[in-house]
Protein backbone atom coordinates (compact mmCIF):
# COMPACT_ATOMS: atom_id res chain seq x y z
CA UNK A 1 0.00 0.00 0.00
CA UNK A 2 3.04 2.24 -0.07
CA UNK A 3 2.71 2.10 -3.87
CA UNK A 4 -0.78 0.69 -4.24
CA UNK A 5 -1.50 -1.73 -7.06
CA UNK A 6 -4.15 -3.81 -5.26
CA UNK A 7 -6.73 -3.19 -7.99
CA UNK A 8 -6.49 -2.90 -11.79
CA UNK A 9 -6.47 0.90 -11.58
CA UNK A 10 -2.81 0.65 -10.54
CA UNK A 11 -2.96 4.19 -9.17
CA UNK A 12 0.33 3.80 -7.24
CA UNK A 13 -0.98 5.96 -4.40
CA UNK A 14 1.12 6.04 -1.24
CA UNK A 15 -1.76 5.05 0.98
CA UNK A 16 0.57 4.41 3.90
CA UNK A 17 1.80 7.98 3.54
CA UNK A 18 -1.68 9.45 3.82
CA UNK A 19 -2.71 9.64 0.18
CA UNK A 20 -5.95 8.17 -1.08
CA UNK A 21 -6.15 5.76 -3.96
CA UNK A 22 -8.63 5.67 -6.84
CA UNK A 23 -10.85 3.80 -4.38
CA UNK A 24 -11.04 6.95 -2.24
CA UNK A 25 -9.42 5.26 0.73
CA UNK A 26 -6.17 5.49 2.65
CA UNK A 27 -4.46 2.74 4.61
CA UNK A 28 -6.96 2.58 7.46
CA UNK A 29 -9.97 0.31 7.10
CA UNK A 30 -13.20 2.26 6.71
CA UNK A 31 -16.55 0.50 6.94
CA UNK A 32 -20.17 1.62 7.10
CA UNK A 33 -22.02 -1.32 8.64
CA UNK A 34 -21.48 -4.81 10.07
CA UNK A 35 -24.75 -6.67 10.66
CA UNK A 36 -26.96 -9.58 9.66
CA UNK A 37 -28.17 -9.12 6.09
CA UNK A 38 -31.13 -11.02 4.61
CA UNK A 39 -31.18 -9.93 0.96
CA UNK A 40 -28.57 -12.15 -0.62
CA UNK A 41 -29.26 -15.37 -2.51
CA UNK A 42 -31.16 -17.90 -0.32
CA UNK A 43 -28.13 -20.17 0.05
CA UNK A 44 -26.13 -17.22 1.41
CA UNK A 45 -28.67 -15.45 3.65
CA UNK A 46 -30.56 -18.52 4.85
CA UNK A 47 -32.96 -17.94 7.72
CA UNK A 48 -30.58 -16.27 10.17
CA UNK A 49 -28.83 -13.90 7.77
CA UNK A 50 -25.41 -13.28 6.31
CA UNK A 51 -22.87 -11.54 8.56
CA UNK A 52 -22.18 -8.66 6.22
CA UNK A 53 -19.47 -6.03 6.48
CA UNK A 54 -19.93 -3.11 4.06
CA UNK A 55 -16.58 -1.47 3.35
CA UNK A 56 -16.36 2.16 2.24
CA UNK A 57 -14.84 3.11 -1.10
CA UNK A 58 -14.80 1.25 -4.39
CA UNK A 59 -12.47 0.60 -7.31
CA UNK A 60 -15.28 0.81 -9.91
CA UNK A 61 -17.69 3.61 -8.94
CA UNK A 62 -20.41 2.64 -11.41
CA UNK A 63 -22.59 5.59 -12.35
CA UNK A 64 -25.73 3.75 -11.17
CA UNK A 65 -24.28 2.40 -7.89
CA UNK A 66 -26.98 1.67 -5.31
CA UNK A 67 -24.45 2.06 -2.49
CA UNK A 68 -23.03 5.27 -3.93
CA UNK A 69 -23.16 7.11 -0.60
CA UNK A 70 -20.41 4.88 0.76
CA UNK A 71 -18.72 3.89 -2.50
CA UNK A 72 -18.03 7.43 -3.69
CA UNK A 73 -17.59 9.32 -0.44
CA UNK A 74 -15.67 9.04 2.79
CA UNK A 75 -18.72 7.95 4.74
CA UNK A 76 -18.05 5.30 7.33
CA UNK A 77 -15.99 4.68 10.43
CA UNK A 78 -12.32 3.87 10.73
CA UNK A 79 -11.53 0.55 12.39
CA UNK A 80 -8.31 -1.38 12.89
CA UNK A 81 -7.78 -4.88 11.57
CA UNK A 82 -7.85 -6.18 15.14
CA UNK A 83 -11.34 -4.70 15.60
CA UNK A 84 -12.40 -6.19 12.26
CA UNK A 85 -11.32 -9.60 13.53
CA UNK A 86 -13.51 -9.12 16.61
CA UNK A 87 -16.44 -8.10 14.41
CA UNK A 88 -16.20 -11.36 12.47
CA UNK A 89 -16.48 -13.33 15.71
CA UNK A 90 -19.33 -11.14 16.98
CA UNK A 91 -21.30 -11.80 13.77
CA UNK A 92 -20.69 -15.52 14.20
CA UNK A 93 -22.04 -15.26 17.76
CA UNK A 94 -25.18 -13.64 16.31
CA UNK A 95 -25.77 -16.86 14.31
CA UNK A 96 -24.63 -15.46 10.98
CA UNK A 97 -24.45 -18.15 8.32
CA UNK A 98 -21.23 -16.70 6.95
CA UNK A 99 -18.99 -13.65 6.93
CA UNK A 100 -19.83 -11.52 3.88
CA UNK A 101 -17.17 -9.03 2.76
CA UNK A 102 -18.78 -6.39 0.52
CA UNK A 103 -16.42 -4.39 -1.73
CA UNK A 104 -13.27 -5.61 0.02
CA UNK A 105 -10.65 -5.25 -2.73
CA UNK A 106 -8.83 -2.14 -1.53
CA UNK A 107 -8.52 -3.51 2.02
CA UNK A 108 -7.38 -7.06 1.19
CA UNK A 109 -4.10 -6.98 3.20
CA UNK A 110 -5.87 -5.88 6.38
CA UNK A 111 -8.84 -8.21 5.84
CA UNK A 112 -6.49 -11.17 5.39
CA UNK A 113 -4.84 -10.37 8.72
CA UNK A 114 -8.22 -10.03 10.41
CA UNK A 115 -9.46 -13.35 9.03
CA UNK A 116 -6.31 -15.17 10.09
CA UNK A 117 -6.64 -13.75 13.59
CA UNK A 118 -10.37 -14.57 13.75
CA UNK A 119 -9.73 -18.18 12.76
CA UNK A 120 -7.26 -18.48 15.60
CA UNK A 121 -10.07 -17.15 17.81
CA UNK A 122 -12.60 -19.72 16.66
CA UNK A 123 -14.11 -18.42 13.41
CA UNK A 124 -15.46 -21.45 11.58
CA UNK A 125 -18.30 -20.24 9.31
CA UNK A 126 -17.68 -19.73 5.58
CA UNK A 127 -16.26 -16.45 4.29
CA UNK A 128 -17.89 -14.77 1.27
CA UNK A 129 -15.99 -12.34 -0.97
CA UNK A 130 -18.63 -10.04 -2.52
CA UNK A 131 -17.21 -8.01 -5.40
CA UNK A 132 -17.84 -6.14 -8.63
CA UNK A 133 -15.05 -8.34 -10.08
CA UNK A 134 -12.72 -5.54 -11.13
CA UNK A 135 -9.91 -7.42 -9.45
CA UNK A 136 -6.27 -8.29 -9.97
CA UNK A 137 -5.62 -12.02 -9.92
CA UNK A 138 -2.53 -11.37 -7.79
CA UNK A 139 -4.68 -9.72 -5.10
CA UNK A 140 -7.20 -12.55 -5.13
CA UNK A 141 -4.41 -15.05 -4.58
CA UNK A 142 -3.77 -13.40 -1.20
CA UNK A 143 -7.25 -14.61 -0.19
CA UNK A 144 -6.75 -18.23 -1.22
CA UNK A 145 -7.54 -20.47 1.71
CA UNK A 146 -9.30 -17.62 3.52
CA UNK A 147 -12.34 -17.29 1.22
CA UNK A 148 -14.82 -20.15 0.82
CA UNK A 149 -17.43 -18.53 -1.43
CA UNK A 150 -16.95 -15.92 -4.12
CA UNK A 151 -19.93 -13.73 -5.02
CA UNK A 152 -18.72 -11.71 -8.04
CA UNK A 153 -20.58 -9.64 -10.60
CA UNK A 154 -20.14 -9.96 -14.32
CA UNK A 155 -21.64 -6.66 -15.41
CA UNK A 156 -20.85 -6.35 -19.11
CA UNK A 157 -19.12 -7.94 -22.08
CA UNK A 158 -19.17 -4.73 -24.07
CA UNK A 159 -16.11 -2.51 -23.60
CA UNK A 160 -18.31 0.45 -24.53
CA UNK A 161 -20.68 -0.26 -21.65
CA UNK A 162 -17.77 -0.90 -19.30
CA UNK A 163 -16.27 2.48 -20.14
CA UNK A 164 -19.55 4.41 -20.10
CA UNK A 165 -20.99 3.02 -16.88
CA UNK A 166 -17.94 1.92 -14.85
CA UNK A 167 -15.03 3.92 -16.33
CA UNK A 168 -13.40 0.61 -17.22
CA UNK A 169 -13.19 -0.31 -20.91
CA UNK A 170 -11.21 -3.39 -19.86
CA UNK A 171 -13.93 -4.55 -17.46
CA UNK A 172 -14.79 -7.84 -19.17
CA UNK A 173 -11.20 -8.96 -19.74
CA UNK A 174 -10.30 -8.11 -16.15
CA UNK A 175 -13.45 -9.54 -14.53
CA UNK A 176 -13.41 -12.77 -16.55
CA UNK A 177 -9.80 -13.44 -15.51
CA UNK A 178 -10.74 -12.73 -11.88
CA UNK A 179 -13.71 -15.11 -12.00
CA UNK A 180 -11.51 -17.83 -13.47
CA UNK A 181 -9.19 -17.45 -10.48
CA UNK A 182 -12.13 -17.62 -8.09
CA UNK A 183 -13.36 -20.86 -9.64
CA UNK A 184 -9.84 -22.27 -9.50
CA UNK A 185 -9.66 -21.53 -5.78
CA UNK A 186 -13.04 -22.90 -4.74
CA UNK A 187 -13.81 -25.63 -7.25
CA UNK A 188 -17.43 -26.59 -7.87
CA UNK A 189 -20.36 -25.67 -5.61
CA UNK A 190 -20.79 -27.46 -2.29
CA UNK A 191 -23.91 -27.16 -0.13
CA UNK A 192 -24.89 -28.29 3.35
CA UNK A 193 -27.30 -31.19 2.92
CA UNK A 194 -29.54 -30.14 5.82
CA UNK A 195 -29.69 -26.35 5.57
CA UNK A 196 -29.13 -25.89 1.84
CA UNK A 197 -26.55 -23.20 2.62
CA UNK A 198 -23.54 -22.91 0.35
CA UNK A 199 -20.28 -23.99 1.95
CA UNK A 200 -17.98 -23.45 -1.01
CA UNK A 201 -18.20 -22.27 -4.59
CA UNK A 202 -18.90 -19.33 -6.89
CA UNK A 203 -22.16 -17.53 -7.62
CA UNK A 204 -21.79 -15.01 -10.45
CA UNK A 205 -24.33 -12.19 -10.41
CA UNK A 206 -25.57 -10.30 -13.42
CA UNK A 207 -27.72 -7.21 -12.96
CA UNK A 208 -29.89 -6.61 -16.02
CA UNK A 209 -29.69 -2.95 -17.04
CA UNK A 210 -32.32 -0.98 -18.99
CA UNK A 211 -31.84 -1.36 -22.72
CA UNK A 212 -28.90 -3.76 -22.37
CA UNK A 213 -30.54 -7.14 -22.99
CA UNK A 214 -28.30 -7.97 -25.96
CA UNK A 215 -25.21 -7.61 -23.78
CA UNK A 216 -26.89 -9.52 -20.95
CA UNK A 217 -27.42 -12.50 -23.24
CA UNK A 218 -23.72 -12.45 -24.14
CA UNK A 219 -22.78 -12.43 -20.45
CA UNK A 220 -25.06 -15.38 -19.64
CA UNK A 221 -23.84 -17.31 -22.67
CA UNK A 222 -20.20 -16.73 -21.77
CA UNK A 223 -20.68 -17.88 -18.19
CA UNK A 224 -22.63 -21.00 -19.08
CA UNK A 225 -20.46 -22.12 -21.95
CA UNK A 226 -17.28 -21.43 -19.99
CA UNK A 227 -18.21 -22.96 -16.63
CA UNK A 228 -21.36 -25.03 -17.09
CA UNK A 229 -22.47 -26.43 -13.73
CA UNK A 230 -19.26 -25.44 -11.93
CA UNK A 231 -20.85 -22.11 -10.97
CA UNK A 232 -24.28 -20.70 -10.20
CA UNK A 233 -25.59 -17.72 -12.17
CA UNK A 234 -27.79 -15.18 -10.38
CA UNK A 235 -29.84 -13.03 -12.77
CA UNK A 236 -31.07 -9.90 -11.00
CA UNK A 237 -33.92 -7.56 -11.88
CA UNK A 238 -33.52 -5.12 -8.98
CA UNK A 239 -31.96 -2.21 -10.88
CA UNK A 240 -33.31 1.00 -9.38
CA UNK A 241 -32.22 4.53 -10.36
CA UNK A 242 -30.97 6.07 -7.11
CA UNK A 243 -28.19 8.36 -8.41
CA UNK A 244 -28.13 11.50 -10.49
CA UNK A 245 -28.45 10.08 -14.01
CA UNK A 246 -29.09 13.17 -16.11
CA UNK A 247 -26.00 12.33 -18.20
CA UNK A 248 -27.22 8.75 -18.58
CA UNK A 249 -30.93 9.16 -19.41
CA UNK A 250 -31.15 5.64 -20.81
CA UNK A 251 -30.63 4.32 -17.26
CA UNK A 252 -33.15 6.58 -15.61
CA UNK A 253 -35.83 3.88 -15.38
CA UNK A 254 -36.36 0.40 -14.01
CA UNK A 255 -36.15 -2.56 -16.34
CA UNK A 256 -39.42 -3.84 -17.71
CA UNK A 257 -40.86 -7.24 -16.90
CA UNK A 258 -40.41 -8.17 -20.55
CA UNK A 259 -36.72 -7.24 -20.54
CA UNK A 260 -36.09 -9.49 -17.56
CA UNK A 261 -38.19 -12.34 -18.93
CA UNK A 262 -36.18 -12.29 -22.16
CA UNK A 263 -32.95 -12.85 -20.26
CA UNK A 264 -34.38 -15.58 -18.02
CA UNK A 265 -35.94 -17.34 -21.02
CA UNK A 266 -32.64 -17.14 -22.87
CA UNK A 267 -30.77 -18.66 -19.93
CA UNK A 268 -33.23 -21.54 -19.78
CA UNK A 269 -33.10 -22.05 -23.54
CA UNK A 270 -29.32 -22.48 -23.60
CA UNK A 271 -29.45 -24.95 -20.71
CA UNK A 272 -28.70 -23.02 -17.52
CA UNK A 273 -29.90 -25.05 -14.54
CA UNK A 274 -27.71 -23.83 -11.69
CA UNK A 275 -29.13 -20.39 -11.16
CA UNK A 276 -31.20 -17.90 -9.23
CA UNK A 277 -33.84 -15.50 -10.50
CA UNK A 278 -35.81 -12.79 -8.75
CA UNK A 279 -39.58 -12.93 -8.83
CA UNK A 280 -42.03 -10.07 -8.46
CA UNK A 281 -41.31 -6.36 -8.19
CA UNK A 282 -38.05 -6.63 -6.28
CA UNK A 283 -36.93 -3.26 -7.62
CA UNK A 284 -39.71 -1.68 -5.57
CA UNK A 285 -38.26 -3.04 -2.34
CA UNK A 286 -35.31 -1.56 -0.50
CA UNK A 287 -32.23 -3.74 -0.76
CA UNK A 288 -30.12 -0.91 0.62
CA UNK A 289 -29.57 -0.97 4.38
CA UNK A 290 -28.93 2.02 6.61
CA UNK A 291 -25.22 2.74 6.58
CA UNK A 292 -25.26 3.98 10.14
CA UNK A 293 -22.20 2.31 11.57
CA UNK A 294 -24.12 -0.55 13.16
CA UNK A 295 -21.88 -3.27 14.51
CA UNK A 296 -18.63 -1.36 14.16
Amino acid sequence: MKDCTLCPRNCHADRLGGRRGYCGQGAEIMAARAALHFWEEPCISGETGSGTVFFSGCVLRCVYCQNHNIAESRAGRIIGWERLSEIFLELQDKKANNINLVTPTHFVPQIALALEQARLGGLHIPVVYNTGSYERVETLKRMEGLVDIYLPDLKYMSSRLGERYSHAADYFETASAAIAEMVRQTGGPDFDDKSGLMKKGVIVRHLVLPGCTADSKKVISYLYHTYGDRIYISIMNQFTPVCELSFFPELNRRITAREYEKIVDYALDIGVENGFIQEGNTAEESFIPEFDGEGL
